[in-house]
């Protein structure tokens, strides 16, 4: 579908900066903005947003030990 809007030419410049910026057309980002809006369950971006949640740390080998965690002082 296609959504006509009126938007300041400015405001535009800037949004088209800043999508470039991102590696993505600005039609990109508000579709993405309006999915997100609507609350729409798209597994793709769920996953990107887990991985981008997730960090990047590393254990070193180091486990919870149910014990310890538990251990009262």
């Amino acid at each position: 579908m296609n959504i006509t809007l009126s938007v300041d030419k400015q405001l535009v410049a800037r949004a088209r900066k800043r999508a470039d910026a991102l590696g993505k057309s600005l039609n990109q980002l508000i579709r993405d903005y309006l999915q997100k809006l609507a609350g729409g369950d798209d597994a793709e971006q769920s996953i990107e947003e887990f991985r981008r949640l997730s960090g990047k740390g590393h254990s070193r080998g180091w486990r919870f030990n149910r014990n310890e965690i538990h251990e009262r002082s």
